[in-house]
């Protein structure tokens, strides 16, 4: 018997450990690393060693890990720009462009709670992201 379009998409879809959206959207995006990687693709960097020049210092088998995560959860997709060896850009999908306002409030709320601190990446507008 063939499987129906919403009961492959339903095995596609990655078991959910709670019903709370809170905790799944922390099982994508709750450690130290993704959200910076995030906002330093709506700062326009979209190259493995463009994301290496953050300030946070991200080592580079986290950086590999947490691209192929997102990439994994649909927030971001890659595409080849060489074979030899093989490099990639990354870009945010409409899923990952969906996360500004987030990404935005985090900083703004920082901002109010951290006395000193600054928005050193200011986001570029998603035509330029996309």
């Amino acid at each position: 018997m063939a499987r129906t379009q919403v009961a492959a998409d339903r095995a596609a879809a990655p078991q959910l450990r709670s019903g709370c959206p809170v905790a799944c959207s922390l099982d994508v995006l709750g450690d130290r690393w993704t959200l910076l990687v995030i906002r330093d693709q709506f700062a326009g960097k979209a190259r493995f060693g463009e994301f290496l020049t953050s300030p946070e210092r991200i080592p580079t088998n986290i950086l590999a890990e947490r691209l192929k995560r997102l990439e994994h959860a649909g927030i971001i997709v890659s595409t080849p720009y060489s074979q030899h060896p093989p490099r990639f850009d990354y870009h945010l999908t409409e899923r990952g462009r969906a996360l500004g306002p987030v990404v935005d409030a985090i900083a703004l709320w920082g901002l109010e709670q951290f006395p000193g601190t600054r928005r050193g990446l200011q986001r570029v507008s998603h035509a330029e992201v996309s």
